[in-house]
């Protein structure tokens, strides 16, 4: 009888512990949280933001954080990788990769970290300590983040390629060459790898094989990286234009365009139910209806809006030219909350384990909870 209670209580145990990491809220562990480049977070956030502390990295941050475990991981633009305490805000480690500057964002997986240099050379550091494991060489810059899929790793580099190599050694499984720069960070679902690049063409790509299955012809340049949820990717350009693609047959569900001249789409769209956001260098953040692709509402900030949106619950998230970090409703659009950095933000919020992580173009990195 001692023995069964006992078991009933570990089990107990178990299911607390359980429920309280769920409820801690997970990590964020690459550019738009997944590799289907949603841009959703679900780790709560407080309802009043308070900054929690101020990390200074010495080189201007582009690059969007990764959140793992306890360490915050962001690149700087003096060619640093810093790893972050979460919990104090003070160093961990700090990798240096020689002088070219990190703009993209890194990805963390099963204790290593992985990200690409504007001087085209992709690495792949130990989490602990923050040693190099191994590294890749590309002939152009790496501003694109990469995904972790199927023990690989993919990434796009401005030599026109998208790259996929093996997660533990860096062994190139495939390489698939585009007609112009792969800046965006490429989306995967169902086994297949999407790409928008400043050819204008959206590629739908074969993971196994790394040949083009398909693809919808755009024009103009693309920067942000394609989302895709239920079939369809969601993908904006730098003319700016915005489209719905399905992914099935490449046919275009949607597309519309800015009504305004100084338009143009660098950041990438987050979707979660029938909300598709994006966000826009004619300083408009803006809601759109996932059927339809017409604008439910809009944010007008005093700048540019290069920081992709992210979702969290209620609120949309992102930051602006303008030095503001804003928090909105999601369903009307509304300020709920904002920060006054001092700087530009171009870089996206990173959230997870209740925190909000961004960094700001004076190398500032901060933290909210």
């Amino acid at each position: 009888m001692g023995w069964r209670t006992t078991g009933v209580l570990i089990a107990l145990t178990v299911v607390c512990v359980a429920a309280a990491v769920a409820q801690t809220g997970g990590d964020w562990p690459t550019f738009r949280g997944k590799a289907q480049n949603t841009g959703v977070a679900h780790s709560p956030l407080a309802a009043n933001l308070a900054l929690k502390w101020t990390y200074e990295t010495g080189g201007s941050v582009e690059s969007t954080a990764a959140i793992v475990g306890d360490t915050v991981y962001v690149g700087t633009m003096t060619g640093a990788l810093h790893a972050i305490n979460l919990s104090t805000g003070r160093m961990r480690w700090k990798f240096v990769t020689g002088g070219s500057g990190i703009s993209a964002a890194p990805l963390v997986q099963g204790g290593t970290v992985y990200v690409g240099d504007e001087g085209g050379t992709f690495y792949a550091i130990n989490t602990a300590n923050g040693t190099l494991r191994w590294k890749f060489t590309t002939d152009g810059k790496i501003a694109s983040g990469a995904i972790f899929v199927a023990d690989s790793v993919l990434f796009g580099s401005y030599d026109n390629h998208l790259y996929r190599v093996r997660a533990s050694d860096g062994a190139k499984l495939w390489s698939y060459e585009a007609d112009a720069q792969v800046h965006c960070t490429p989306c995967e679902a169902g086994g297949l790898v999407m790409i928008a690049s400043c050819d204008g063409v959206l590629r739908i790509i074969d993971l196994a094989t790394g040949r083009q299955v398909r693809a919808a012809m755009l024009g103009g340049n693309f920067a942000g990286a394609p989302a895709y949820a239920s079939g369809v990717v969601y993908v904006g350009g730098l003319e700016g234009k915005y489209y719905a693609v399905r992914l099935s047959d490449a046919a275009i569900v949607w597309q519309h365009e800015e009504p305004s001249r100084t338009s143009g789409i660098y950041a990438s769209a987050a979707v979660m139910g029938d909300a598709v956001v994006f966000a826009s260098r004619s300083n408009n953040v803006f809601r759109v209806d996932r059927a339809t692709g017409n604008v439910a509402w809009t944010f007008a900030t005093r700048s540019d809006v290069d920081s992709s949106p992210v979702i969290n619950g209620s609120h949309v998230i992102f930051g602006s030219s303008d030095g503001n970090v804003y928090r909105v409703d999601l369903a009307t659009g509304r300020q709920v909350w904002s920060f006054n950095a001092g700087a530009a933000i171009s870089a996206s919020p990173a959230v997870g384990r209740r925190r909000l992580v961004i960094g700001a173009a004076d190398g500032a990195v901060y933290s909210f909870g």
